[in-house]
């Protein structure tokens, strides 16, 4: 007798981005300071006739505090040529310490070997 199996429904794997960047200076004199940050995107989510991709990391590095960047979502796609293409990111920090830090970068290409 044959095993039945149930048909899995296999979802599209889309694309992500790697990502790194510093945010903004904040606080004054002696506490100034800013955080630097990495890591990868989510999947590409369609939006109109491109597509976002949406941010959510945990920790920001610096000496005794960290922060979050959470739910941010990167502009529309910006070719580059060849077929790539980035992505601008703004935003701003989750508050620690009293302050929130602001950022702007742009991801990296897209499937960087292929």
């Amino acid at each position: 007798m044959r095993k039945q199996t149930k048909a899995v429904k296999k979802s599209r794997q889309r694309h992500v981005h790697e990502f790194e960047g510093s945010t903004k200076l904040a606080e004054q004199g002696a506490d100034r300071h800013n955080h630097r940050f990495a890591g990868v995107t989510g999947q590409a989510i369609r939006v109109g006739n491109s597509h976002v991709h949406e941010i959510d990391l945990t920790h920001t590095d610096f000496l005794n505090h960290f922060h979050n960047l959470k739910k941010i979502r990167t502009g529309p796609a910006i070719p580059v040529g060849n077929g790539k293409h980035v992505h601008f990111v703004t935003g701003m920090t989750t508050r620690n310490d009293g302050h929130v830090h602001q950022f702007n970068f742009v991801t990296l290409i897209q499937q960087p070997l292929v």
